[in-house]
C-alpha cells in the first residue's frame, strides 16, 4: 500500500472510478461524524460541536494541498517524513501515477484520512474548548503528528513499512493516532465543569444514530477504497467492514442487556467500534475473522468506556475508549487473525510483535506531542472557555448564534 508502487502507463480507468467514488464515501464520514457527536452533546453546544468536523474538511483540506501529502507521502529515503517535492501540489503532480490510479486521486483519497482522524480527536474536548485554539490545533497537529506516522506506516521508505507493520486502512494511522491526541488534549484542558456532578445527557441521540449510520456507508469507502483497487480485495474488506460493524453492534447491545436495557446509544457506539477494529485488518483476515473482531470489541469497548469515569477523565464523547481501545485491539489482533501468511493463525507469530511495536510506537508519539501542542497553545493563545462561557454554551459565546431558535 505505498504510495509509490510501479507505475503503470497509464491509469486504470475501473480503479481510478472506485478511488474517487470512495473518496466520495470517506467526506461523508465528516457530516455523519458531525451528526454522531453533535446528538450527544448539549443542546447549547450543538453547533460548536459540528464545527469541530466541518471545519476538519476546511482546514486541514487546505493544510494537505499545502504540505501534509508532501509530508506524508513525498518521495524520500527517509524512514520518518516524505520529501518537498509536492509542496502546494506541484512538481508532476498533475501527471504522476500511484500505481494504477493518477497520483491527484491517490493524494485526495488520503487527505480524506488525514480530515477524519483530526475531526475524530474533537469529540473529547466538546463544550470546553476555544475554537481559535482548535484552529490552530488541527494545523500544527497534521504537519507534526499525521503526516508524519501516515509515512512511517503507508510511505515506502516508512521504518514501520519497511519493518511489516500492516495497516490496511488506519488502524494506528487514523484511530490509535486520534485516540491517543484525544486522551492528551483532555488531559491537558481539564474535565467539563459539571462532569461528574450532575447528569450530563445526549439532547438528540436520533441525530447519534443517523450519524452512525453515514459513518458505516462511508466506511465502506474508507475501507474497501484502501485497496486501491477495484478488485477482488476491495470485496474482501468490503464484506468484513459490514460484518464487524455488525457483530460489534450485536455484543454492545447483548452486554447492555445483561446490565439492564440495551441502548441506542450502546448499539450506535458497538457499530463504529466493530468499524474502527476492522479498519486495520480488513483486506488481511477472512470473514470469520472479523466475525470474532467484531464480536470481541463490542465488549471490550463497552467496558473501556466506562473507565473514564474510575479515572475522572472526562474524554467526553468516548474518542479513546471507543478509537484509541478499539483501534488498538485490532491493530495488534490483525497480527494474530492475518491469513496467508501473514499472521499468528497462519504460522507468522512475529507478526504480533511488530503490530504491537508500531501501534504503540504510534500512540506514543501522538501523545507526546499533542501534549507539547496543547501546552503551548495553553500558554499562548488560551486553550478553555471560561466557566461563564461553558455555563451560556460554545454555540452562542463561540459562533453567536443557536442551533435551535
Amino acid at each position: 500500500f505505498s504510495a509509490f508502487a510501479d507505475e503503470a502507463p497509464a491509469p486504470d480507468t475501473g480503479d481510478t472510478a472506485w478511488l474517487l467514488v470512495s473518496a466520495a464515501f470517506v467526506l461523508l464520514m465528516l457530516p455523519g461524524l458531525a451528526l454522531f457527536y453533535g446528538g450527544m452533546v448539549r443542546a447549547k453546544n450543538v453547533l460548536s460541536t459540528y464545527l469541530y468536523s466541518f471545519t476538519a474538511l476546511t482546514v486541514v483540506g487546505v493544510v494537505w494541498a499545502v504540505i501534509g501529502f508532501t509530508l506524508a507521502f513525498g518521495e524520500t529515503e527517509s524512514p520518518f517524513v516524505g520529501g518537498m517535492q509536492y509542496l502546494m501540489l506541484g512538481g508532476d503532480f498533475m501527471t504522476a501515477l500511484s500505481g494504477t490510479i493518477p497520483l491527484s486521486v491517490f493524494a485526495m483519497f488520503q487527505g480524506m484520512f488525514a480530515i477524519i482522524t483530526v475531526a475524530l480527536i474533537s469529540g473529547a474536548i466538546v463544550e470546553r474548548m476555544k475554537f481559535s485554539a482548535w484552529v490552530i490545533f488541527m494545523v500544527v497537529w497534521v504537519i507534526a503528528v499525521y503526516s508524519p506516522v501516515a509515512h512511517w506506516v503507508w510511505a515506502g521508505s516508512g521504518w514501520l513499512f519497511k519493518m511489516g507493520a500492516l495497516d490496511f486502512a488506519g488502524g494506528t494511522v487514523v484511530h490509535f493516532s486520534s485516540g491517543c491526541a484525544a486522551l492528551a488534549l483532555a488531559l491537558v484542558l481539564g474535565n467539563r465543569n459539571d462532569f461528574k456532578r450532575t447528569a450530563i445527557l445526549p439532547h438528540n441521540v436520533t441525530q447519534t444514530l443517523i450519524g452512525a449510520g453515514l459513518l458505516w456507508f462511508g466506511w465502506f469507502g474508507f475501507n474497501a477504497g484502501s485497496a486501491l483497487t477495484a478488485g477482488t480485495l476491495a470485496g474482501v474488506a468490503f464484506a468484513n467492514t459490514m460484518i464487524a460493524a455488525a457483530a460489534a453492534g450485536v455484543s454492545w447491545m447483548l452486554i447492555e442487556w445483561t446490565h439492564g436495557k440495551p441502548s441506542a446509544l450502546g448499539v450506535a457506539s458497538g457499530i463504529v467500534a466493530g468499524l474502527v477494529a476492522i479498519t486495520p485488518a480488513a483486506g488481511f483476515v477472512a470473514p470469520w475473522g472479523a466475525l470474532v473482531l467484531g464480536l470481541l470489541v463490542g465488549v471490550i469497548c463497552c467496558y473501556a468506556i466506562r473507565l473514564k469515569f474510575k479515572l475522572n477523565l472526562d474524554d467526553s464523547l468516548d474518542v479513546f475508549g471507543i478509537h484509541g481501545v478499539g483501534g488498538l485491539f485490532g491493530a495488534i489482533m490483525t497480527g494474530v487473525l492475518a491469513i496467508e501468511g501473514k499472521g499468528l493463525v497462519s504460522g507468522n507469530a512475529a507478526q504480533v510483535g511488530i503490530q504491537t511495536i508500531g501501534v504503540l510506537s504510534a500512540g506514543l508519539y501522538s501523545f507526546v506531542v499533542t501534549l507539547v501542542i496543547a501546552y503551548i497553545l495553553k500558554a499562548t493563545v488560551g486553550l478553555r472557555v471560561t466557566p461563564e462561557q461553558e455555563a451560556e454554551g460554545t454555540d452562542v459565546n463561540q459562533h453567536g448564534e443557536k442551533a435551535y431558535n
